[in-house]
């Protein structure tokens, strides 16, 4: 059986690194790995630390390139890889432009399609683009494989055509695997102070560009005039986050910008963190994993697993009430712990016995009473 896995950004690429490697494992199991490059140097650097090497890379990345660029490049040169390749299914994962080029350029060909991390919904027009991508990769797909029950049950109700196993987060297992090499060393990075607690920052979505990020960046100023605190800000490669951020942020005292840090360095300040503030569906994941409070700067999301116990709180983008919520948090830190709720570690083994039609144990999430 010939698989092609297709992925083009840091995310994608941290989720299937798992899935990869378990099917890099099995005998009888031809598994290639096409990357298009949507992210590059963010993506070279996970696959990097997964020892994982691409067979195809389509480098399609440009300077200031729009989306319906990178879709109309990317289902072109994709349909000449499945010319070449001629595989027997192809995987995709999550709600990318790559993804759905991906999948479109399958079905054109006739050749299923597997979808990592199916099912997720706001039901909404936000987030802008990945709720449509996702959706639409759903209509092509006939193996889905959801990451929790409910996106599972959101599935079922939209009566998508195939197979739907509930597997756990793929995410979760490389969360488990970075943490296995950060274990040695310290959770410490160069120029912040260990006597402040520490506040992770992350933003990158589009449906935030303009104003909303411009109401993020007065919040975390008025955070920032706290003593107390530091407060760490990866910024995107995205020159539309880089600029701004920069301008609004650069100068402002307790605040650091730094470059997209490595995975390892980011799973270590993650680790440290007294409180995340995020847009990000993944590091709100791997924030539940570490029992980390987070603060949601979106006004949905398509995993509420978190918020639902306590972990996180969907915050938008107002800087009155992000701030509040941030005080909140600060003043009265939470006891949490290591939430269970989006994985356990063993999404790649149940992805592929479900690739290889083998009998599926589904994931069952770790449940508990909320946390006030």
């Amino acid at each position: 059986m010939r698989v092609l896995s297709v992925i083009g950004t840091r995310p994608e690429a941290v989720k299937m690194a798992p899935v990869l490697r378990a099917l890099a494992a099995e005998p009888g199991i031809d598994s290639r790995l096409c990357v298009t490059g949507q992210h590059r140097e963010l993506l070279d650097d996970v696959l990097l630390f997964f020892g994982l090497a691409p067979d195809i890379d389509l480098d399609l990345m440009a300077p200031g390139q729009e989306l319906n660029a990178l879709f109309s490049a990317g289902l072109h040169r994709l349909d000449g890889v499945l010319a070449q390749i001629a595989p027997d299914r192809v995987i995709v994962q999550g709600d990318t432009t790559t993804a759905y080029a991906a999948a479109l350029a399958a079905h054109h060909r006739g050749i299923p399609v597997a979808h990592v991390e199916a099912g997720l919904r706001t039901y909404a027009h936000h987030p802008w683009p990945e709720e449509a991508n996702r959706r639409a990769i759903a209509l092509l797909a006939d193996l889905h494989l959801a990451p929790t029950p409910a996106a599972g049950a959101n599935l079922a109700a939209e009566r998508v055509r195939g197979r739907v196993f509930v597997t756990g987060n793929s995410g979760i297992d490389a969360l488990h695997m970075v943490l296995a090499r950060c274990d040695a060393a310290p959770d410490t990075i160069a120029g912040l102070p260990v006597d402040r607690r520490l506040i992770l920052f992350t933003g990158h979505r589009r449906e935030h560009f303009g104003a909303p990020f411009d109401s993020i960046w007065a919040a975390l100023r008025e955070i920032a005039e706290r003593p107390d605190i530091a407060i760490l800000c990866p910024v995107h490669p995205n020159p539309r986050i880089g600029g701004p951020i920069a301008e609004a942020l650069g100068q402002v005292a307790n605040i650091r910008l730094v470059p997209p840090l490595s995975l390892v360095t980011f799973v270590r300040a993650l680790r440290r963190a007294d409180l995340v503030l995020t847009d990000s569906g993944g590091v709100q994941e791997e924030a539940t994993a570490l029992g980390k409070p987070t603060l949601v700067l979106r006004d949905a999301t398509e995993r509420n697993e978190g918020i639902e116990a306590g972990l996180a709180k969907l915050v938008g983008s107002n800087p009155a009430r992000i701030a509040e919520a941030a005080a909140q948090w600060l003043d009265r830190p939470p006891l949490l712990a290591p939430s269970g709720v989006y994985g356990d570690g063993q999404a790649a083994g149940r992805i592929v016995d479900a690739l290889l039609d083998r009998a599926v144990e589904e994931f069952v999430p770790e449940l508990r009473d909320p946390l006030p």
